[in-house]
């Protein structure tokens, strides 16, 4: 008798357990297809002008060390009423994220993209109203290192708003790159935001901090390698014009 029922609701299980199946086949299915819409809406909204994955700028350093949003920035440090890096009295901002890892670096807690403070709207209406006195002479961009890929698209807003505001101040930036080597001729083809991003700077400061270089005696400088040049004297002659009082 029980081997007899038994064999009826053998089938009724199978039944049951082939439903449950189907059902939970088509759960992961609709599951997939609804996370995939929401992926492509994501890339199709953002403000990404190639088509690309949402995360689009890795930095590789032997091994992969960041992935990091475009737009996204963040800074370590804004110094009020500076004089240490640039003429006159200066608002001095120092992003975060670099890749160069110079030895000796007297700012290495910059060098992580994600150390800091969220790079905002209110971050460059705050530097805006601090270079309203007569006596500031400009804007300064330190690292960290401004002209890292990552982090050029986020500061144009801040120098756009500078050069509109105060035409006569003037926007000095450190950079690890070459101004020749690295940026023109690797960048300024490669990044839009190179090009408008350089199109605000009017002096620059490159190269690498050389630790065997250091020289206490330079003007606005770490080591004798390095340059302070003057950028729109430099793009409109097509080669690299430096500045003779600062060197």
């Amino acid at each position: 008798l029980v081997k007899k029922y038994i064999n009826h609701i053998k089938p009724l299980f199978c039944y049951a357990f082939y439903i449950c199946s189907v059902c939970y086949t088509i759960s992961i299915t609709l599951c997939v297809k609804s996370l995939t819409i929401v992926i492509i809406i994501l890339i199709a909204t953002s403000n990404h002008c190639y088509i690309c994955p949402i995360y689009d700028i890795i930095h590789i350093n032997l091994h992969i060390r960041h992935i990091i949003r475009r737009n996204i920035l963040n800074y370590a440090e804004i110094k009020y009423n500076d004089i240490a890096n640039g003429p006159g009295v200066r608002t001095s901002i120092f992003v975060s994220g670099c890749t160069h890892h110079c030895k000796g670096c007297f700012n290495e807690i910059a060098w992580d993209f994600n150390y800091g403070t969220p790079f905002t709207d209110a971050t460059i209406s705050d530097i805006i109203n601090s270079m309203k006195p007569d006596y500031i002479a400009g804007l300064t961009l330190l690292g960290g290192e401004p002209f890292e890929p990552a982090n050029q698209r986020g500061l144009i807003p801040l120098l756009k708003a500078v050069k509109e505001n105060y035409p006569a101040k003037d926007i000095w930036c450190f950079t690890g790159y070459l101004f020749d080597e690295d940026i023109m001729d690797k960048m300024y083809d490669k990044y839009p935001e190179t090009r408008e991003m350089l199109s605000y700077i009017d002096v620059c400061v490159d190269g690498r901090f050389v630790e065997e270089l250091k020289d206490m005696m330079l003007k606005f400088k770490g080591s004798s390698n390095q340059r302070t040049i003057l950028v729109q004297q430099s793009l409109k002659e097509g080669t690299v014009i430096t500045a003779e009082e600062y060197q």
